[in-house]
């Protein structure tokens, strides 16, 4: 029986997962192995039913530059319970599979790093490499490298932002963006970047003081205000849908916003659109400020997810596939596959990157860093104290949207 590896892929869809997927499996097949494409993500592995088939050369070679994922997904987390009772060993066994391949975001990985200390564990000859793939792009890469599919997503995302940017111009309005990214503000700064929105608000700006919903609706003021001064009276919005998930829950409900809550009373986040929440918090404040702003939601998310994949993620995705044979081949295991600005490529080995609780900790944007700092200092527009006065003519009290007392800049 020859030699096989199997692939499977973990969490949401990111473009260039097909690529990925049938990138490795090009490469192994053309080394002599089989390869087997696992559905289901991680299910599939403590299942006495997966649902497996072989992959060929026709097959990933129709598939590999499309959007989407051939391989069904799932973001199905093992229990310890789970691999204690339910790994089957027996789909290694049966199929001579020497290499697990998973592709996953930050809960893969860390799915994957237990799976390494399993396998380990139980001396079971099988090794396991994992692709690190996110939108969010908050896997910890180093040299600030980006997670496959980031790329992509904010090339469809700026697409979608300048597009929505023009109607704000065109039509004199306020345009309300929402952008993917749960713990980290990549995606929405990137657009925000790349479409000179005028005001991006992302999770990390919040370094210095809490966060909360008034000083994310005065951030948003003080743009809006800013360009009133200016005589401008259009533009966007970017807010990354991870500062609604860092509030006090207490604070939506509290903000009259209609929406449904679980059994524990904590509203339901994931069932709305952020865009439309932070609208109609917005719009409430205009009017109890007497402020007539029109304003729209947008949100960008599971829209940009599936698209085919952009050159950048097509090339650096088959580095990656290509990476995961050559550490395969030199003997590496319970590692994350990393392909330099050189192309040159190396194990990041999970056990070094888990923190306490064993899980891959998100890379979040360096806030002090270049990019964000010369995007607020140089793009955007905000109320400084020289616009007290002037402001005044818009909202009572100036300095409450001053941007760097809102942060504690």
């Amino acid at each position: 029986m020859k030699d096989s590896i199997i692939i499977l892929c973990g969490g949401g869809p990111a473009p260039g997962m097909n690529t990925v997927v049938f990138s490795v499996a090009k490469t192994f097949l053309s080394n002599g192995y089989r390869v087997i494409g696992l559905h289901g993500g991680y299910s599939g592995l403590f299942s006495k039913a997966p649902r497996i088939e072989d992959i060929d050369f026709f097959k990933a070679d129709a598939y590999f530059n499309r959007g989407g994922s051939y391989l069904q997904m799932s973001r199905f987390k093992p229990t310890d319970a789970d691999f204690e009772n339910n790994f089957n060993l027996g789909l290694f066994q049966d199929n001579n599979i020497k290499l697990l391949v998973t592709v996953g975001g930050d809960d893969t990985a860390s799915t994957a790093n237990r799976i390494a200390k399993f396998l380990e564990a139980k001396h079971y000859p099988i090794r396991n490499i994992h692709v690190p793939k996110t939108i969010d792009n908050d896997l910890p890469l180093p040299d600030n490298a980006p997670t496959f599919g980031f790329n992509s997503a904010k090339d469809e995302g700026a697409h979608v932002a300048r597009t929505v940017y023009e109607d704000a111009r065109t039509s004199g309005n306020w345009l309300i963006i929402s952008a993917m990214g749960r713990s980290a503000g990549h995606l929405a700064l990137g657009i925000g970047e790349a479409t000179h929105c005028p005001m991006t608000i992302i999770p990390e700006m919040f370094n210095k003081t809490a966060i909360s919903l008034d000083k994310i609706v005065n951030l948003a003021l003080s743009a809006i205000v800013k360009r009133k001064i200016l005589g401008i009276g259009y533009g966007t919005v970017v807010v990354a849908e991870g500062v609604f998930h860092d509030l006090d829950p207490q604070e939506i409900k509290n903000a009259g916003v209609s929406m449904t809550y679980d059994e524990h009373g904590h509203p339901e986040l994931g069932k709305i659109s952020k865009a439309v929440l932070f609208n109609d918090i917005l719009d409430k404040k205009f009017k109890a400020l007497g402020m007539k702003v029109k304003t729209r939601p947008v949100e960008i998310g599971y829209d940009v997810r599936c698209q085919d994949p952009i050159a950048y993620d097509l090339t650096y995705c088959s580095e990656l596939a290509m990476g995961v044979y050559e550490l395969f081949s030199k003997g590496e295991t319970g590692c994350m596959v990393y392909v330099d600005t050189a192309g040159s490529v190396h194990p990041l080995y999970l056990k070094d990157l888990q923190q306490a609780d064993g899980k891959i900790p998100p890379r979040r944007v360096a806030i002090d860093g270049g990019t964000a700092q010369n995007y607020f200092n140089h793009l955007c527009h905000f109320i400084t104290p020289a616009d007290y006065e002037a402001a005044k003519k818009y909202v009572p009290d100036p300095e409450a949207y001053d941007f760097k007392k809102i942060l504690n800049w």
